[in-house]
């Protein structure tokens, strides 16, 4: 019997908080949004809560292709991946311990005719001793066929989900920092020749109960060779949820490559500011060896020149 690997690929709305409206979480077959409000359309749930409370919204499905689909609807929590901070959400066997705990569309499975839309209930129920702050999740819907993969063992399973941004009564704690830097310095032998390809690792945590929209920068201190001395590192996420931590890695072109000191990752959302340093010490080495080698030979040769013109001068004087 043939095993088949089934792969849950979810594409959804990058919409925050804070910003106007997108469009809908859409692949290009299906999508998922909120049902519009009697003031604006909306791209996600963006829904106030008080612990113990029961929220009620409603989820428009679309189907745009030629032939019906039926989809499996679940809610699901959403979490920041390790391999770049970007969203992603629980699979709908995996456990759910937040949004996904709390949320339930009225209805699990779905078909959608053709070219048309369904309008499905969800409910919420938040637990009386839900934290205060944000909570991220999303509603999804998986098209219940299992498509053809890359490989001939692989199956996948696609879904679109429309977020859920929850937001519980209670005091606000923001907070960032930044952990365990490390910088990895690879110059060429002989500087200013070639380019350098140094790196700077670190690790983003969202301390605090709000989701941030962090920027961070790296910045060398000390005596050292090298500029600029500071930079925005790029492949931050967008978004950080609370309790969150993501390893990050950005190349650092004109890093330091010779002196002492320390490269310093800040990062910073809104008035927060956290950070950590690495210490370096960078050496040319074919440099230095150069100049030693230069120093030791330096002498002999000196040497070599006096006993060359006493030499001269004593067949002159014969």
């Amino acid at each position: 019997m043939r095993t088949v690997s089934i792969a849950l690929l979810l594409l959804l709305a990058l919409t925050a908080l804070d910003l106007a409206p997108a469009a809908a979480a859409d692949n290009g077959e299906w999508s998922v949004r909120p049902a519009d409000s009697a003031i604006t359309p909306r791209a996600a749930f963006q829904l106030p809560a008080s612990p113990g409370a029961t929220v009620s919204d409603r989820a428009v499905v679309t189907n745009t292709t030629d032939g019906a689909l039926t989809f499996r609807l679940y809610v699901a929590d959403a979490h920041n991946t390790e391999r770049d901070g970007g969203l992603a959400v629980r699979g709908v066997e995996e456990t759910q311990r937040d949004v996904g705990a709390w949320g339930k569309p009225e209805r699990d499975v779905i078909t959608v005719p053709a070219r048309s839309s369904l309008t499905v209930g969800i409910t919420l129920r938040i637990p009386s001793d839900a934290s205060p702050g944000d909570h991220v999740g999303a509603l999804v819907a998986v098209d219940e066929r299992v498509r053809p993969g890359a490989g001939s063992h692989v199956g996948v399973q696609r879904g679109v989900g429309a977020r859920i941004y929850l937001r519980v009564d209670g005091q606000r704690r923001p907070g960032v920092a930044v952990e365990d830097v490390r910088f990895t310095a690879r110059n060429p032998w002989i500087p200013w020749t070639a380019a350098g390809e140094s790196t700077v690792a670190y690790t983003l945590h969202n301390t605090g109960n709000v989701t941030l929209a962090p920027r961070v920068s790296v910045r060398a201190g000390g005596v050292y060779v090298g500029g600029p001395a500071e930079r925005q590192l790029p492949g931050v996420p967008a978004e950080l949820l609370p309790g969150q931590k993501v390893r990050l890695s950005a190349s650092w072109p004109g890093a330091p490559f010779a002196g002492w000191g320390d490269v310093t990752v800040t990062a910073r959302a809104d008035s927060l500011r956290g950070s950590a340093s690495d210490g370096f010490l960078e050496v040319p080495w074919l440099l230095v060896g150069s100049l030693a080698l230069l120093s030791a030979a330096g002498p002999l040769i000196l040497r070599r020149r006096r006993k060359a013109v006493r030499t001269v001068r004593s067949a002159d004087g014969e």
